[in-house]
């Protein structure tokens, strides 16, 4: 099953995706900067905004600079492997057609 990864950015359910982004890119669960910033929200908006943009910027520049090579991997992968499925297939059709006579 392969599925499109859409930009972070341009998803309607993330907030520029600041969080995700970082824990793709360093390996951890987002969820560990999520819950502080969501903290920080309370205590100090100002601050909380200002650091979520900076690390915003930091992830796009990432993301410019570094881009997923896994992603055009994966695509060779799947061309690559989709030429002998549907050889495969071509024959399993002729199998149950001579099946079926």
């Amino acid at each position: 099953m392969a599925s499109e990864k859409t930009n972070l950015f341009l998803r309607n359910d993330t907030i520029f995706g600041v969080c995700e982004g970082l824990g793709e890119d360093l390996g951890f669960n987002p969820n560990f900067l999520r819950v502080p910033l969501g903290t920080m929200i309370i205590f100090a908006p100002v601050w909380a905004v200002g650091i979520y943009a900076a690390l915003g910027l930091v992830v796009l520049a990432s993301r410019l600079l570094f881009p997923d090579r896994r992603i055009a991997s994966a695509a060779a992968q799947t061309t690559s492997a989709a030429g002998p499925v549907a050889i495969a297939n071509a024959d399993n059709s002729e199998e149950r057609v001579l099946e079926a006579a």
